[in-house]
């Protein structure tokens, strides 16, 4: 759905949000998933998450949902090494260098999800239509009644990060691994983000999880073990230890890791995962805190 359109339509749900979260987070759960939340006894993967949003405030989050700032923390945790090559960062789209750019590059907005953009030719790159579409894009602000709050906190900036692919042209292998207090459970391997997008659902023994519906799980899809499995396990282990649930992103390409992103609520916390009972299995790796609290 347009971006423009959503936030329309939302708006009314933007405006109870600031009178009732609670309440206006059971709304959009029922309409996104079909089920009723339960916030007093959370159970299912889905439901924690919702509880996280509206009760956890972890002070680490707004810096490592920032795409330049938790640069500054993979360097922290001792990983600097998978960073991509950072190529120009800044507040305003009219400042960049676009002369002294490579041919290949990427161009993100720090606090958005998804609609980077690629340029694979500088030489076909529209510069004045670039420049529009990251004003807009550093103006948007994600929907408040989604309670992702920890998007709000910096401000937002303009990053271009160097492009990766492998000796075909093809993007890399995306590896979304999925941890709770530290330990990875599994992972969600996407090929193809910009052509055919497909995605299927490991364990760290790179087994497929079978019997599983999921939002862009194709059981069908069949992605060789990374040679380096264990070793994407080790960074996603560092990355996350400090978190009780986080998604961290890796890509590997020509044998080497890259970091992409640490995500703590993927698709708002709004995934449906059928059936409930492993739903119910994944919410149960989650353990909430007791009381409300900034650590």
């Amino acid at each position: 759905m347009n971006r423009r359109i959503k936030k329309t339509i939302l708006a009314p749900m933007d405006l109870l949000y600031k009178i009732s979260p609670e309440s206006t987070t059971k709304i959009l759960y029922r309409l996104k998933t079909g089920r009723k939340l339960n916030l007093n006894n959370p159970r299912t993967y889905s439901e924690k998450l919702q509880w996280i949003k509206l009760h956890y405030k972890d002070k680490l989050a707004p810096r490592c949902a920032d795409k330049y700032t938790v640069r500054k923390f993979v360097k922290q945790c001792g990983c600097e090494e998978i960073l991509i090559k950072l190529l120009w960062q800044g507040y305003n789209p009219y400042d960049i260098p676009f002369d002294e750019l490579p041919q290949k590059f990427v161009i993100k907005v720090t606090h958005g999800s998804g609609g980077n953009i690629i340029c694979r030719d500088k030489c076909q790159l529209n510069i004045p239509k670039t420049i529009k579409t990251l004003k807009r894009r550093l103006n948007e602000k994600y929907l408040p009644c989604y309670g992702e709050w920890f998007y709000e906190i910096i401000k937002p900036r303009i990053i271009i990060e160097e492009y990766l692919e492998d000796e075909k042209g093809c993007s890399p292998i995306d590896y979304k691994i999925y941890c709770f207090h530290g330990n990875p459970k599994y992972i969600i391997a996407h090929v193809d983000r910009f052509t055919n997008h497909r995605s299927n659902m490991y364990d760290l023994d790179w087994n497929p999880i079978q019997n599983i519906t999921m939002k862009e799980i194709d059981s069908s899809l069949n992605v060789e073990r990374p040679e380096k499995l264990e070793l994407l396990l080790d960074y996603a282990r560092i990355l996350s230890e400090k978190f009780i649930h986080v998604r961290v992103d890796l890509y590997l390409l020509q044998s080497k890791i890259y970091f992409g992103e640490l995500t703590f609520t993927s698709d708002a916390g709004f995934v449906v995962i059928d059936p409930i009972e492993i739903e119910e299995k994944i919410g149960s790796w989650i353990k909430l805190p007791k009381f409300n609290f900034m650590e």
